[in-house]
């Protein structure tokens, strides 16, 4: 493994990514420009959990980019604690060039390779992608077909799953001790002992004919609101938008049960869940410090209008 990566580092020359693509930014500063243009609007943290950059770094950083024009910053309208970064239009021009340029350094690799050999490169770059993430069984040996997603209705044994699959992935991720293992515990158990399948549900996601991901929907203390509980997508089954899926499924089974508001609480920790929530139109409403699950945390309650 070392030894391919020195030679892919030499073959696209990541050691001086401005000579690379001929342009005044460092591989740091392109990521951080990259990220924005992807997401339009977000905040400094966001792009600290995103890029996993020093939030000093970062700071210092964006402070050179408003200098040069390329971004503007004020107080995030949803938390004055936050600063929400927005390319101006200079920065949607460099992100745009760096864009351009990359997409022609990485045609120049391909330039002369056979058809057939792009195909089994491209595949063999998902497979190592899929077993370095975690998910070696996710490499699919039927030929190399796209992954299968499908959302369904929980069966015999997956309350079992949700429950230790939640306690696993944030312990290994963040560490969390065995109370918030209780606290999935107890909202399952709640769940399948009583729940009304007519006003709440709770949904299994597979990729490939595995389990890879869950979310609740359960009636909260208003009689017109829902809440969204337990949205967990497996380390091995990312990147195939099973977290939008299911966010999705839940939303439209809230409006169908006549609900007029959906609202979750997680905590600013879970980076990627938090993007879900935006995507789907969440809104932050409110953070509260806590101490829960042996750690020192920011709750986040989030609210989206049926």
């Amino acid at each position: 493994m070392r030894a391919f990566n020195r030679f892919y580092t030499n073959l696209i020359g990541a050691l001086d990514y401005s000579r690379h693509l001929h342009t005044p930014y460092t591989l740091t500063e392109a990521r951080v420009l990259y990220e924005l243009v992807h997401a339009p609007r977000t905040d400094s943290a966001d792009l600290r959990a995103a890029l996993s950059v020093d939030a000093g770094q970062l700071s210092r950083m964006l402070a050179r980019f408003e200098e040069r024009g390329l971004v503007s910053r004020r107080p995030s309208a949803r938390d004055a604690r936050r600063v929400e970064v927005t390319l101006t239009a200079d920065g949607r021009e460099a992100a745009g060039l760096l864009e351009e340029r990359a997409q022609t350094a990485v045609e120049s690799l391909l330039e002369g390779m056979a058809e057939a050999e792009r195909e089994r490169l491209a595949e063999s770059l998902r497979t190592a992608r899929r077993i370095l993430e975690g998910g070696a069984d996710a490499a699919d040996s039927r030929g190399g077909t796209a992954a299968r997603v499908r959302i369904r209705a929980p069966r015999p044994g997956d309350m079992g799953w949700i429950i230790e699959r939640n306690a696993s992935v944030y312990a290994e991720e963040f560490g969390w001790d065995e109370t918030y293992e209780a606290l999935v515990a107890r909202i399952v158990a709640e769940f399948a002992g009583e729940h009304d399948p007519v006003r709440e549900a709770a949904w299994i996601a597979e990729l490939d004919g595995r389990r890879a991901g869950c979310v609740m929907c359960v009636a909260d203390a208003a009689e017109d609101t829902a809440r969204l509980r337990l949205l967990l997508v497996d380390p091995a089954a990312r990147g195939h938008g099973l977290g939008d899926r299911l966010v999705a499924e839940c939303v439209t089974f809230a409006r169908a049960a006549g609900y007029r508001e959906l609202v979750l609480w997680t905590n600013d920790v879970l980076a990627a869940a938090r993007r879900i929530y935006q995507r789907a139109g969440f809104e932050l409403v409110g953070e509260d410090r806590h101490r829960s699950f042996g750690h020192e945390l920011t709750g986040q309650d989030w609210r989206l209008a049926l």
